[in-house]
């Protein structure tokens, strides 16, 4: 069957169904805020467990980077996701998520030629162009500071 691109056009526009933007909206403001709230609560835990600001900063980190693979590691990061969207991708909930997803979609080709292979896949660009980025800067503060 041949159709041209305005008739698979309309017949895509037909067949859609419209995005309910303001519901979408307003579960990402909830979630995201939702985890944005839980790590302000964990670092005034951190603090009065006697960890100084930025200890206590480095550990509500931690732990929303842990429970976000933990989470994804047994499927519902990606459940909620769905819900949610952009709301459990911008925190750093999201880049837990990102680096543990391609990790556990290629375990069934072993722990070092999958799963440690495949875990590097988003963090590795982020990480060199970090590294990298700061060398940079370093350079150029040293030289022009």
């Amino acid at each position: 069957m041949n159709i041209t691109k305005e008739e698979y056009a309309a017949l895509v526009r037909q067949r859609a169904q419209k995005s309910p933007l303001g519901r979408d909206m307003a579960w990402a403001f909830l979630v995201g805020g939702a985890i944005c709230a839980l790590g302000q609560y964990l670092l005034g835990f951190y603090r009065r467990l006697g960890l100084d600001q930025d200890m206590a900063g480095t550990a509500v980190s931690v732990t929303l980077i842990g429970a976000a693979a933990l989470l994804t590691g047994l499927g519902w990061f990606d459940k909620l996701a769905k819900r949610a969207g952009a709301g459990t991708l911008v925190p750093i909930t999201g880049f837990a998520n990102a680096m543990v997803s391609p990790a556990l979609e290629f375990k069934t080709e072993g722990l070092v030629a999958g799963t440690a292979a495949k875990l590097f896949t988003v963090a590795g660009p982020v990480l060199v162009f970090g590294i990298s980025a700061s060398v940079v800067y370093g350079l150029v503060y040293y030289f022009l500071l």
